[in-house]
């Protein structure tokens, strides 16, 4: 089974599907490897669509029973596996869609937040859980967050590791469409983009994105402040909720 399905609804849009369903969509070490592998190949794709197999989960982000197992020294580079991710995809020439068909938590709500532009279907959730869990968005989620909803909503969805429904986060600009049929609402933008002039879509893009100026400074804190986490009683104390179905207890520490 092809953790990362491709297609291509039409010739100038390509469409990656993840697909782990089972385990709503979560990045484990191989599907991580299977989205880089197939990022090499974009061929005459003008636009890519993101979205998850299932009617579940666009991806529920870290596969946290794998996470559980790692020691302190494994916990960063694995984050730094779906980090390089997100910054490929964040980073593409190509206009990027994410159609987030169902939950979008940590991580995976990152990916989407790599992408241009948001569409979500009309039962999705939207989150950055990762305070929850004794840690915070460790794949440039702080910065793309706030850079598109602003400082305060951020704070208040990072803060409190808050699951909004797809209606709220329109209201705070998180997505631009609320459809019964995300796929098929992000397909219909492509095809508007994939119609104009390929160099043009990507000069638009480009200058967009520098609005934003220098980011190096804010991802690297986001690193410092995840790492200076990795060690702590809280988060292992989050892990081991989480497997176990119940409330954290944190001390602080």
């Amino acid at each position: 089974m092809a953790l990362i399905q491709i297609e291509r609804p039409s010739k100038h849009i390509l469409l990656f599907k993840i697909n782990r369903p089972e385990a709503a969509n979560a990045f484990s070490n191989e599907l991580l490897e299977t989205f880089e592998a197939a990022l090499n190949d974009l061929g005459e794709a003008r636009v890519l669509i993101i979205t998850g197999s299932g009617a579940k989960a666009f991806s529920a982000g870290a596969d946290l029973k794998e996470r559980k197992k790692l020691t302190e020294d494994e916990v960063w580079p694995a984050v730094a596996r779906i980090r390089s991710l997100v910054q490929r995809v964040s980073e593409l020439e190509i206009p990027t869609i994410a159609a987030i068909n169902g939950v979008a938590f940590g991580g995976g709500l990152e990916l989407a937040l790599a992408c241009d532009i948001r569409v979500a279907h009309v039962s999705a959730q939207l989150g950055l859980t990762e305070t929850s869990l004794g840690v915070i968005p460790g794949a440039f989620g702080t910065v793309h967050l706030t850079r598109i909803v602003g400082e305060a909503a951020a704070l208040e969805m990072i803060l409190s590791a808050k699951r909004i429904t797809a209606d709220e986060a329109k209201q705070i600009g998180l997505v631009t469409g609320v459809s019964d049929d995300a796929l098929r609402e992000a397909t219909q933008i492509a095809e508007a983009i994939s119609n104009n002039a390929p160099l043009a879509v990507k000069r638009a893009k480009e200058v967009v994105n520098a609005v934003s100026g220098n980011l190096t400074e804010a991802f690297l804190a986001e690193e410092k402040a995840y790492k200076s986490l990795i060690a702590t009683e809280d988060r292992l104390e989050g892990l081991r909720a989480f497997s176990e179905k119940r409330a954290a207890r944190f001390l602080g520490r």
